[in-house]
């Protein structure tokens, strides 16, 4: 266990008089679809998360969740998962990084503004992989290797239920800021053909997809449904003219690209289930997904250098642009059997999932080769595999001195992980390697793998029909370090109808992924140097094990562990309006962080030379700091019945969020003796300041005839792009971003046009210090991009 120098939290108030003004507006989240739906309340859909229980809602939950049904799925104009989440969420956020290699190809969401890998993603109760993509780009969520949320299609989504809680005592690792269940259509009855189109306000940026769903029946006992996908967009650009250097060929021009990239993705899922026995079905789904992407890197000027190696090639005389072309091949399969026998519910299952991450790059060249150089390189591949094997089982026991059953869930869990990076082609790596991205090395190639196995227990029964409460304890035992054990306790107290108060304690931790402790390879990153500026240099990031990084006082990474506290209260006085207030607080020692950019003395980059590593900075994986965050989640809704059948739906939701260090790991003292610093402030703020400290949302929905209008008003609070020079920190003004559509039913049709920030709003743009002189005007954590006004119209034909 590492010295850790002791920190006073830098907690700061809730903004105590917003927060009455929000509970006073008893408004809500969970947009769109009530107008549109059923007098059914929300809070009373049965849920799945969370519990073992077959007749947990919402309502009675004692932990805060959010439903959200595929009519809210379609609300927005995106048919990306992870951009509707953070639209209907405010809880989530999911910025849209540029320049940013891979992470500009896979991007990542965070809950509770805690680090992506933090949330568990389910689909059908069954647990997701996670991509080969280690972001280890400057952008949120750095050093994150979640799961990829945009890999599964909208159209095969029946519901989504977000768990704001920790609970790893109920489904292991990564299940500290919350769980993301994804549930899928099911049944032979219905489906629908759906077509968008779209495009930005600046004429960039078109969008195109098309999706079918649609069931069939197994004899009389079963049914298959199928979900096909298809996703195009084509690229934005809001980079700046370069004005750095009037010699340059192409000075005054826009040469760089900052914007969405290019893509195209293919989907396809499969979900059913077969009657084998009265008692005994026969289940299983699938998803597979391919997802094409150009990435621009940074602009290679024809005068600039870097560790002193021109980067002018007489291929590309005026400068060029090199462009990171992915495909990121994503495949999950789960088959199970699941009946009743004796009164137990039991459910054995496999699953399998694995992210296959192949990158080339492109309109390049590797100077070193000259004119001979290839213009194109296959920079290698990276592949993430999990193996799953699953039993639960569940049963209610009748005591005399209970008024209702005691549920006692059991289950066992054995799973296994797989990370591989393989070399790219010779060329892409020899000497100066392929400009932009330089290949994976054979020295970096290998494959690592690990087993985990788990048990765990659950209870769960009411006192009296005031009182409910639950207990869940999981312990979990891996092959490269220690076991780990979590427990959670909570409990549900209504005091009457109109008002009901919740808590939860747990514990939890977050297992240090193989690729976070295995991912190396050399590329050509843009440093902040002192008194020197913006410079592009030749970065090692070194797997925990490697020679190099011990020899910069890497250790093996330990788990994270986690301590979650929430209070609340449930507020629904009359039957079309409810409102929940949830306090928080989650508490996370030894969180896994990328270390800051060591640009390396002379003596150390001898000693890396000495193995045969050429870099001028390194980078690696620490157990870094302990953490707090504290927030609160206000969720609220109210519904109103109008003469003629006509119906509005006004909605509220609040999130605030804080996070403050507790300690910081003690520096290595090879580190310390040559003037280095592994965790540097800027690393500190992008876990602390660099996602918004609060959000709210606004929205209306208005249901009348054959019309609907639907309305969403997010203000997102201020952020920090964080820097090592305090004097060039940025922090960036809170906005507001109004999206508004209408739709037209008639017969199995539904026609829907409208309008995604439809004031046009854009991020603050960055200081020129943190720009490259303007060319790279807007910062990365912006939470809603800077992409501008979207417009878009769908057609939908039901049956």
């Amino acid at each position: 266990m590492s010295i850790r120098h002791q920190r006073k939290p830098a907690g700061k108030n809730y903004p105590l008089s917003l927060l009455a003004v929000a509970i006073a507006s008893t408004l809500g989240i969970q947009q769109a679809a009530w107008a549109q739906e059923s007098d059914k309340n929300q809070g009373d859909t049965v849920i799945v998360t969370g519990t073992r229980t077959v007749k947990r809602t919402v309502s009675d939950s004692e932990a805060p969740i959010d439903v959200l049904t595929s009519k809210d799925l379609q609300s927005t104009g995106s048919s990306e998962l992870a951009t509707v989440l953070s639209r209907l969420l405010p809880s989530l956020n999911f910025p849209r990084p540029a320049v940013a290699d891979a992470s500009s190809a896979v991007r990542t969401a965070q809950l509770r503004g805690l680090s992506p890998d933090q949330t568990l993603v389910l689909v059908n109760g069954k647990r997701w992989h996670t991509t080969a993509v280690v972001n280890v780009s400057g952008a949120a969520g750095r050093g994150s290797a979640p799961a990829d949320l945009n890999t599964i299609p909208l159209a095969a989504i029946d519901r989504i239920e977000v768990l704001r809680d920790g609970a790893a005592a109920q489904y292991g690792s990564d299940a500290i800021a919350g769980v993301i269940n994804i549930i899928l259509k099911k049944g032979t009855s219905g489906g629908e053909i759906q077509g968008s189109l779209g495009q930005y306000d600046k004429g960039d940026g078109a969008q195109g997809s098309l999706s079918a769903n649609f069931g069939v029946a197994l004899t009389d006992k079963g049914w298959l449904r199928f979900t096909l996908e298809q996703r195009n967009q084509e690229q934005t650009n809001r980079a700046g003219a370069d004005f750095r250097n009037k010699a340059e060929p192409l000075y005054g021009l826009v040469t760089q690209v900052q914007g969405d990239p290019k893509s195209r993705q293919t989907s396809f899922g499969l979900n059913g289930a077969l009657q084998l026995t009265d008692d005994v079905e026969l289940y299983g789904f699938a998803n597979a997904s391919r997802r094409n992407s150009d990435v621009a890197a940074t602009w290679r000027t024809a005068y600039t250098t870097t560790t002193g190696t021109t980067l002018r090639s007489s291929l590309y005389p005026q400068g060029f642009l090199p462009v990171e072309q992915s495909t990121s091949d994503d495949v999950n399969i789960v088959a199970g059997v699941r009946g009743r026998a004796d009164g137990w519910r039991w459910d054995a299952s496999v699953n399998y999932g694995s992210n296959t991450f192949d990158l080339n790059i492109a309109n390049t060249v590797n100077l070193s080769l000259g004119a001979t150089s290839p213009t194109r390189f296959h920079d290698g591949k990276l592949k993430n595999s999990q193996t799953l094997l699953n039993f639960d089982a569940a049963k209610e026991f009748d005591f005399a001195w209970l008024p209702a059953p005691v549920t006692l869930a059991l289950g066992a869990e054995a799973k296994r992980e797989k990370y591989e990076i393989s070399a790219g082609e010779a060329a892409s790596y020899s000497g100066s390697g392929a400009q932009g991205f330089s290949g994976f090395q054979p020295s970096n190639a290998g494959s690592n793998d690990r087993h985990s196995t788990a048990i765990y227990a659950s209870l769960e029964t009411e006192f009296s029909k005031q009182l409910s409460a639950s207990f869940a304890l999981r312990t979990e035992n891996y092959s490269d370090f220690d076991s780990v054990t979590s427990g959670k306790l909570s409990a549900r107290y209504e005091v009457n109808k109109a008002l009901a108060f919740r808590a939860a304690v747990s514990t939890g931790f977050r297992a240090p992924s193989l690729a976070q402790q295995n991912y190396t390879i050399t590329t050509t990153n843009i440093l902040t140097l002192p008194n020197v500026g913006q410079q592009l240099i030749d970065t090692g990031t070194f797997g925990v094990n490697t020679a190099a990084a011990k020899a910069l006082g890497a250790k093996p990474l330990e788990a994270e562990k986690s301590h979650n506290y929430s209070v609340g209260a449930v507020i629904q006085p009359i039957q079309n309006f409810s409102t929940s207030v949830d306090l928080y607080q989650i508490n996370i020692d030894n969180r896994i962080l990328y270390s800051g950019n060591l640009v390396l003395p002379a003596s150390l980059q001898a000693t890396l030379a000495s193995q045969g590593v050429l870099v001028g900075a390194a980078r690696y994986f620490t157990n870094a700091l302990d953490t707090r965050t504290r927030g609160v989640d206000i969720v609220s809704t109210y519904q109103f019945k109008l003469s003629n059948a006509d119906r509005l739906a006004l909605t509220l939701g609040y999130n605030y969020n804080d996070t403050s260090v507790s300690s910081i790991a003690a520096n290595p003292a090879v580190l310390t003796q040559n003037k280095l610093t592994l965790i540097d402030r800027q690393t500190i703020n992008r876990a602390t300041v660099a996602a918004p400290k609060d959000k709210l949302s606004l929205g209306a929905d208005y249901a009348f005839s054959n019309w609907g209008v639907h309305g969403l008003a997010t203000r997102y609070g201020k952020f920090t792009s964080p820097q090592n020079d305090p004097t060039i920190d940025q922090t960036f003004s809170a906005n507001w971003v109004l999206d508004a559509s209408a739709n037209y039913r008639f017969g199995k049709w539904t026609l829907t046009a409208g309008v995604d920030n439809l004031t046009d709003k854009y991020p603050d743009k960055l200081i020129a210090a943190n720009s490259l002189s303007g060319t790279l005007p807007y910062s990365t954590f912006s939470p809603y991009g800077f992409n501008g006004r979207y417009y878009y119209a769908k057609a939908a034909y039901t049956w």
